[in-house]
């Protein structure tokens, strides 16, 4: 051998063996992220019981954590961009363990909340850096393409697992692990990152600066609208209380739009993508059709256990026709929307979705599942599956190369943005309805008032969803070939946008 040829590189099998732990490191990081935002669900009555939580202030243990994930996700990776991946990824991942453990010691409401928050925030730093570091590592299009692919499977079953493994720990151990089992993940996977990955920035500008001002001021915002919605049951809307955290939400969202249009040099949302008809429809559908679907997941699992009278982990259980036919929905359309574009798609699952949910509601206190639920989520698992993939596609194949990265980035924004506000709005709306049916004289709500809430707030998910329509009509109906590589397209454009 010559002394050219005892130095040549690693062999495939060891650099191969590298790249499979850099995507695992990052499967796992969105694995973490998803779940967590899943897990929780089938956990609120158990939560709810142990630290005395008001029921008219349940909702904010998931709000807190999407609030803030949709303030942050886009600053969180622009600081990858500018720091390094690695040490950005590291960040992500110290913060979420650290608010898992604090979450699951809570000793009150006010614990968890924040906790939540701060785990929204790590959430917020480590999803982009798991689409950067993977942008950089997987350099060649199919290579990168295969990566993506594995990133957003674990992305779609750690849904699915997450319903059932809430399930499966609030019933067989305490709903306190299902935030402390992060802790020995985190542990892992911060080893692993240190190890695998490298420390690289992606490509930096000149005259980059993070919108600092934007993102502060959008959170806020949106906290304070949120807070002023929920105060309102307690409150009412002419009080001071829910005046004040009103227009102070509405002044500062008025600022976030003063700062991306004048003073942002590098604005965290431009404006001006809206001018572009489809995107803006695109958006519009994914803010109305994710508000629906979340919400559902936060009602469902309070009609399973406290109207059916459902264990966790037969809520889990219950759960996974709804998760199975997202995902189901989601793969078959991936060849249909190519064919025929994303309208007539997001017009057929919108209003599949809108019958499932009006099925929904109408359950009582004598519904059984092979009857009356089955039937309905598996309507609303097709129908939304289809959405999400057309809304996908929709969002990021009528843009130019340079702007994809800006799309998707987007509707990553959106979605989150309709989870927060659907579901505040649609937990006033419930409250008020419970209220209204328990009779003066009781001190608990029944089963039947619980029915009727909960009714009323599918309806209303039902509603959000028919809002969508028109939006819907708006979407470009003509097949594209950019539409066939929506997904993979759609994929590295999240990663260009978070990163630059």
């Amino acid at each position: 051998m010559t002394p050219q040829t005892s130095r040549t590189p690693a062999p495939p099998g060891a650099a191969g063996s590298r790249l499979g732990l850099v995507l695992a490191a990052c499967c796992l990081g969105q694995f973490m992220n998803v779940l967590d935002a899943s897990v929780v669900n089938v956990a609120l009555p158990a939560i709810a019981e142990d630290l005395r939580f008001d029921r008219h202030d349940l909702y904010l243990v998931n709000n807190a954590y999407t609030v803030v994930v949709c303030g942050f996700l886009l600053l969180g990776g622009r600081l990858a961009d500018l720091h390094g991946r690695r040490r950005i990824f590291l960040c992500g991942v110290a913060l979420f363990t650290l608010a898992s453990a604090v979450g699951g010691a809570a000793d009150g409401p006010a614990t968890l909340i924040l906790a939540r928050a701060f785990q929204g925030l790590g959430a917020a730093v480590m999803a982009p850096a798991t689409l950067t570091v993977l942008a950089a590592t997987f350099t060649q299009p199919a290579a990168r393409g295969r990566a993506f692919g594995w990133w957003s499977a674990v992305s779609g079953a750690a849904g699915a697992i997450g319903v059932l493994a809430g399930g499966m720990i609030t019933q067989w151990l305490s709903w306190r692990w299902i935030l402390l089992v992060n802790v020995p993940i985190g542990i892992a996977l911060f080893a692993t990152v240190c190890w695998v990955v490298p420390q690289g920035r992606g490509p930096r500008r000149e005259k980059h600066r993070l919108d600092i001002p934007g993102a502060v001021t959008v959170t806020l915002g949106l906290m304070g609208a949120v807070y002023a919605a929920a105060a309102s049951h307690t409150y009412g809307w002419g009080s001071a209380a829910v005046l004040v955290p009103l227009i102070g939400g509405a002044v500062l969202l008025a600022l976030f739009v003063l700062i991306q249009t004048r003073f942002a040099r590098d604005p965290l949302v431009p404006l001006v993508i809206f001018r572009n008809r489809p995107v803006a429809a695109a958006n519009t559908v994914a803010f109305f059709a994710i508000a629906a679907l979340f919400s559902t997941f936060y009602f469902f699992t309070l009609l399973l256990q406290q109207v059916l009278g459902y264990s966790p982990l037969r809520t889990g259980l219950a759960y996974l026709p709804l998760s199975a036919g997202i995902a189901l929905a989601g793969w078959g359309v991936s060849s249909l929307v190519p064919r025929c574009g994303p309208r007539p798609v997001l017009l057929a699952g919108l209003c599949v979705s809108c019958v499932g949910l009006l099925w929904l509601s109408r359950l009582d206190e004598n519904a059984t599942y092979a009857a009356d639920v089955l039937g309905p989520v598996l309507l609303l698992g097709s129908g939304m599956g289809a959405v999400l993939n057309a809304t996908t596609n929709a969002a990021t194949a009528g843009l130019p190369a340079h702007q994809a990265g800006l799309g998707s980035g987007l509707l990553n924004a959106t979605r989150q943005l309709g989870c927060a506000t659907g579901l505040v709005a649609l937990t006033a709306l419930s409250s008020a309805r419970i209220d209204a049916v328990v009779e003066p004289t009781s001190g608990a709500a029944s089963p039947h008032a619980l029915a009727a809430g909960y009714g009323l707030a599918l309806t209303g998910a039902a509603l959000l969803t028919a809002a969508a329509l028109p939006a819907a009509l708006l979407v470009s109906r003509r097949r594209r070939h950019g539409l066939v590589r929506g997904r993979s397209r759609a994929s590295q454009g999240a990663e260009e946008t978070l990163a630059s």
